[in-house]
């Protein structure tokens, strides 16, 4: 007859082999679910959120500007950036000059970005004033016409007007436009 090598596993260490084999494995998954979860915990503690529009939000806000404007005949252009200055929507009316397009833009930005309204940015920054320098940056527009929106006392963008006949025009519309999602956002 053959006999088994002295180190083959008798049938008593295969089973016990095994046994332990399960026991580990089921620790190893209770460690990684108790490490995960800290993990997890410890990732939260080093990020951020934030409220930011709908697309359907934005487009709302603009349109109403437009409008409100319409009612004026003012040919108008509308920008509505989120709270990083990027471009969610923009409209133009049909007959507003090509160059509102971009005022409308840096007005939503301005206002986003500095987390006021461009026409409160007026007065502190003419000259001879400490932030003067402010109207000098790229970008910058210090204008009447472009509105922070608020969500729950949380910046969440801005809204820009440019072709009225005036930034307090342009402000009219631009403010027409947060009315009209007042309900939608957490005020």
């Amino acid at each position: 007859s053959i006999s088994k090598p002295p180190f083959a596993p008798s049938n008593d260490r295969v089973f016990s082999r095994s046994k332990f084999m399960r026991s580990f494995l089921n620790a190893l998954i209770v460690v990684v679910f108790a490490f995960g979860g800290l993990g997890r915990a410890v990732a939260a503690e080093g990020t951020v959120t934030f409220q930011v529009m709908t697309p359907e939000t934005a487009l709302t806000a603009a349109q109403a500007a437009l409008n409100r404007c319409r009612e004026e005949n003012f040919q108008v252009a509308v920008a509505i950036v989120d709270r990083f200055g990027g471009v969610q929507v923009l409209l133009r009316d049909q007959l507003a000059a090509s160059r509102t397009i971009n005022i409308a833009i840096g007005k939503a930005r301005t206002a986003a970005g500095f987390r006021i309204n461009t026409s409160d940015m007026i007065p502190v920054t003419e000259n001879g004033q400490p932030s003067a320098g402010i109207r000098h940056l790229p970008g910058v527009v210090i204008v009447g016409g472009g509105v922070i929106i608020e969500a729950g006392g949380t910046l969440v963008g801005g809204i820009g007007v440019s072709g009225a006949p005036g930034g307090d025009m342009d402000d009219l519309c631009a403010f027409a436009g947060i009315d009209a999602i007042f309900d939608q956002l957490e005020f």
